[in-house]
Parts: C-alpha cells; sequence; structure tokens
C-alpha cells in the first residue's frame, strides 16, 4: 500500500462524536511511551502527524486521520499514564472503552508492546479485555532494533508463552522499529488485505 494522503479529522473523548463515514478504521493504543507516535509516524512516512513528545502520556484524546480517503487510522491514549496513581493506572479509561465496545467501523486494534520489556501485567490485562469484547487485534512489537535478534526472539517467544496460557493461538503481530521502518511493509500489505476482506462490510 501507497500512503497517498494522510488527514487530521477530528479528536474527542466521546465515541459519539467519532466520524460517522462508514470506512474502515484501525485502532493504535499501548502504554505510555512505547513509540506509538514515532511509529505511526513511520507508517505513514510523515515527521509530525502524530505528535511525539518526552513527556509520556500526552495523546489523551481519540484522534482520527483519513489515509487515503479510504479508511481510518485512530490514535488513542496510553492505558498507563506514569504520572498517576498504580490504583487508576490500572483501570482502562471510560471513554476508551466505550469506543472499543461501541465503534462498528473498527475493523482491527493494534496494541503497542515494547520489545525491550518481558510481558507486562497491564497489557495482557488490556489484550484480554479486547478478547472478552470480540474486538480483533494483533501485537505490534516496538523499539525492534534495540534488541539482538536472538534477544528479541526471546521476547516474543515470552510474550506467546503468556498468551497461551489464556489463548488457544496468540494473534498475528508484527516486528517494528520506527528508526529503520522495520515492518512497515508488512504492516500496510495487512491492513490493505483486511480492508479487501471487509470491503462488502462497508458498502
Amino acid at each position: 500500500m501507497k500512503i497517498k494522503s494522510a488527514e487530521f479529522i477530528i479528536s474527542n473523548t466521546n465515541v459519539t462524536k467519532c466520524p460517522k463515514e462508514r470506512i474502515p478504521e484501525y485502532a493504535f493504543i499501548g502504554r505510555s511511551n512505547v513509540g506509538k507516535s514515532s511509529l505511526i509516524n513511520m507508517l505513514m512516512e510523515r515527521k509530525d502527524l502524530a505528535k511525539t513528545s518526552g513527556r509520556p502520556g500526552k495523546t489523551q484524546l481519540i484522534n482520527h486521520f483519513k489515509i487515503n480517503n479510504e479508511w481510518f487510522l485512530v490514535d488513542l491514549p496510553g492505558y498507563g499514564y506514569a504520572q498517576v496513581s498504580k490504583k487508576k493506572r490500572a483501570k482502562f479509561q471510560g471513554f476508551i472503552e466505550n469506543y472499543f465496545k461501541e465503534r462498528e467501523q473498527l475493523v482491527c486494534s493494534f496494541v503497542l508492546v515494547d520489545s525491550r520489556h518481558d510481558p507486562q501485567k497491564i497489557d495482557l490485562e488490556f489484550m484480554q479485555f479486547l478478547g472478552e469484547h470480540q474486538v480483533p487485534f494483533c501485537i505490534v512489537f516496538t523499539k525492534a532494533d534495540k534488541l539482538g535478534s536472538s534477544k528479541l526472539n526471546q521476547q516474543i517467544a515470552r510474550y506467546k508463552k503468556e498468551l497461551l496460557k489464556f489463548w488457544e493461538e496468540a494473534p498475528m503481530s508484527f516486528i517494528t522499529s520506527s528508526s529503520s521502518s522495520l515492518g512497515r511493509d508488512e504492516f500496510l500489505n495487512f491492513i490493505n488485505q483486511v480492508n479487501q476482506d471487509v470491503a462488502q462490510d462497508f458498502k
């Protein structure tokens, strides 16, 4: 897939105010400081489509971007703000939950995890939440350039081992690096294929 256009449409905290247009939608979410904005900018080949910040948790709205006039990319707030209490951090924000429960246009979510870290409880809990509400998702391992191939494979294996304790099979996953564009083609080819697969549902 070639990215011909990427246009910011709207930000809000209410799923009922999201765009009404019937086109496929893909949500990006992860813990604070996982590299979400950098990944989105890399995929779109834009320097500042999604705003990056040295301060984790800057994204605090549901942000819709229309890509190629064919699908929406949705940049969602992180679910583990570093500056909030442990109790609050464990709870997913209400409007994020409502988005996943109610957004009919959503065809796939990308849950970003930092490949350098062992499986985190909050990531696994969030994946469980998506599974319980039958929201299709893929795992995106970010910052893969920070690890050697052997260590990277070990980390991915650890995640799959944890997931298989609760799932019959592990979700599809992508290995990415925003600095080297690793995984970009596979990522966009996947979205292109899903768009084709669900085309009948959006007529």
